[in-house]
């Protein structure tokens, strides 16, 4: 089969992962031969619910983003034949993928290194003028070799200008985006997100880490109208301290009543939510090594097949 080659430089090798914002495949810079992400999206579907284009949008945000900690490089972005290209750096596995990897329950350290970095992620982020408006953990990835400890933000396909979330704050009824595990109470609301939405979101994941789920996973049904309004009513019930119970110490119910405390125009503290939880990990003793838990988990597996 003939080599499928974007711009005279980017070969497609295979898919490596698919979503709502379109295909991505392995590919290789044939100049440089080096390996990287290619995400195609078609130009009839790379159009969202305001009818802007989301691939186009993504490739927007991370030119505004270019050069920050934990945002990835942007080699090219153009048209090919019938499709939008987005080429970048190839990326390690997702938090996903890690916490599936480490029987679904990260430890509080490895919750703590984590909280930390994408507190200052969204901090970045918010920084430039911008609304990430879909975390999840499929959209932290860790980097390879020597950035193989340092999470990386993706997929900015809903991402959106704080000004122009500013300009429409007071309508109500807007149409529900982005995951509704991790949902924000105000997305489920029909109202316009903000900064203090993100690091909401960035609170309900930690839980999950911690649990392995969230008490409002059953009521998850993308086909069932009244699922978004059951779903709100469940999160708006369980304050800070009922959601993170015994599974996490106070600072988390802390960080999760204050994110919903925060009103649209309020401009979050992220030094004292990261300080809240750098104290946490200083009293449990724990040492800021970057030893996390898929990393040491690794490490024991080739030690094992080592010694066999």
């Amino acid at each position: 089969m003939k080599d499928i080659i974007i711009n005279d430089k980017y070969r497609v090798d295979r898919k490596i992962g698919e979503g709502g914002m379109g295909l991505v495949y392995l590919g290789t810079d044939i100049q440089l031969d080096q390996e990287v992400a290619i995400k195609l999206t078609t130009v009839q579907d790379d159009i969202g619910g305001d009818g802007h284009g989301l691939l186009k949008r993504e490739a927007e945000a991370y030119k505004t983003l270019a050069g920050g900690i934990g945002i990835p490089r942007v080699w090219w972005f153009g048209e090919e034949c019938d499709f939008y290209v987005l080429v970048q750096d190839l990326l390690g596995p997702s938090l996903e993928d890690l916490f599936n990897y480490c029987n679904r329950r990260f430890s509080l350290k490895t919750i703590l290194l984590i909280a930390d970095q994408l507190i200052s992620r969204m901090q970045y982020i918010h920084s430039k003028g911008f609304l990430h408006r879909d975390i999840k953990a499929e959209n932290f990835l860790v980097g390879t070799g020597r950035h193989g400890n340092i999470l990386y933000t993706i997929d900015f396909g809903l991402a959106k200008e704080f000004r122009d979330a500013e300009r429409a704050k007071d309508l109500e009824g807007r149409s529900f985006g982005g995951t509704s595990l991790f949902a924000s109470i105000n997305n489920h609301g029909g109202r316009e997100q903000s900064f203090k939405d993100d690091l909401e979101c960035i609170g309900y994941m930690l839980c999950y880490f911690a649990c392995g789920s969230l008490p409002w996973k059953s009521l998850e049904d993308p086909l069932d109208k009244e699922s978004n309004e059951l779903l709100k009513a469940k999160k708006m019930s369980l304050s800070g301290k009922d959601l993170c119970g015994d599974a996490l110490p106070g600072e988390f119910a802390t960080y999760i009543d204050y994110t919903r405390s925060l009103g649209f125009d309020d401009k979050p503290k992220y030094s004292y939510l990261r300080e809240l939880f750098r104290r946490r990990f200083r009293s449990e003793g724990f040492k800021y090594d970057n030893i996390f838990d898929w990393t040491e988990k690794r490490f024991m597996e080739v030690m094992a097949e080592a010694s066999r």
